[in-house]
């Protein structure tokens, strides 16, 4: 940020008063920009024992395999969220079992959050952000596919439980000399 989005003068980048980090402050209005992570969620659809995956129509990752998921936008839940990415990247409403796996990516100022959910009938499709949706048994996930490290952790997460048969919840981060 060059500019001060209250009253348009150039910001400072400097340390504020009784801060840790380094922010924009306006020195004109004071106004000082919390650029805080954006926070990812999506789910992991299950439907009979097979994982529903899409392959990515869009960039970053243009036809890498991933995780129903996407930034979530104001004014909505982290659930409300998962159910939407789900929706807007498979053509899928499922039905949220239990937040799974928190996985925290720093350098990337990113939180990537996924709930287990039920996909109740085999209802998908591609869709804008999709090229292909598909269900795959656990055994033939296509690991070196996957578009993204939070979504191979997330799943790693999920496969380790499964078979136990008893589903925790895992928190995890990512750091940049493991991607």
């Amino acid at each position: 940020m060059r500019f001060c989005p209250k009253c348009g003068h150039q910001v400072n980048m400097e340390i504020p008063a009784g801060d840790n980090r380094v922010r924009a402050v306006c020195p004109s209005c004071d106004f000082i920009d919390y650029d805080n992570p954006r926070l990812i969620t999506g789910t992991i659809p299950l439907y009979q024992g097979k994982l529903l995956l899409c392959r990515r129509n869009i960039e970053p990752r243009l036809g890498y395999w991933t995780l129903p998921a996407g930034f979530m936008e104001n004014g909505e839940t982290t659930l409300e969220g998962a159910l939407r990415e789900t929706l807007e990247e498979s053509g899928s409403e499922v039905i949220p079992k239990q937040p799974f796996a928190l996985i925290s990516i720093p350098q990337f100022n990113q939180v990537h959050l996924f709930y287990i959910a039920e996909l109740p009938k085999p209802d998908f499709h591609p869709t804008s952000e999709s090229s292909e949706v598909e269900l795959f048994d656990l055994d033939q996930i296509p690991w070196d596919e996957l578009a993204f490290s939070s979504v191979t952790k997330a799943l790693t997460f999920f496969i380790a439980d499964h078979k136990t048969g008893q589903y925790g919840f895992h928190e995890d981060t990512i750091l940049r000399n493991s991607l």
